[in-house]
């Protein structure tokens, strides 16, 4: 599962595992737990580089994973070669949700490292968007429901 900060990757990803009776992991739990903090004091105390650093570590930990969905942290997908890995390891879904969505979601969680007002998140958004484009499957959110949601990614 990839996309934007409050696109629904997690809640969407364990609606899908649990239907596909599948695995589910969050990719930032993962990095969490394997640091030993979160991601917000990796980010603070490590960088940025480091916590991709992680991330693809991470990733590639996952890659010898079968029936399992992964959701991945908004920025894992922009890597070219995080994209390349994640082409090896199944199918890429990118839940395309409105901004405004996205920003009424995350309003004021304090986790979110990168969360910042609504012009830099069009703008970050905008950077991101193209590698996005390069998901398998791409699924308009909208205000859809986890439920309807993976009734459409089902679908394809």
């Amino acid at each position: 599962m990839v996309g934007f900060m409050g696109a629904g990757k997690t809640t969407v990803g364990r609606a899908l595992a649990e239907h596909l009776e599948y695995d589910f992991f969050d990719l930032d739990e993962l990095i969490e737990t394997k640091a030993g903090k979160s991601v917000q004091a990796i980010f603070s105390e490590l960088g940025e580089a480091e916590f991709r650093r992680l991330e693809h570590e991470a990733i590639r930990a996952c890659s010898d994973r079968s029936r399992t969905v992964i959701a991945l942290g908004g920025g894992a997908y922009v890597s070219e070669e995080n994209r390349t890995l994640l082409r090896t390891i199944g199918r890429t879904i990118w839940l395309d949700c409105p901004l405004d969505v996205c920003l009424r979601r995350v309003s004021g969680d304090t986790s979110r490292p990168l969360l910042g007002d609504e012009v830099e998140m069009q703008e970050l958004l905008e950077a991101r968007r193209g590698a996005y484009a390069e998901a398998d499957v791409v699924v308009q959110t909208g205000e859809l429901s986890p439920e309807q949601l993976v009734t459409e990614i089902t679908r394809h």
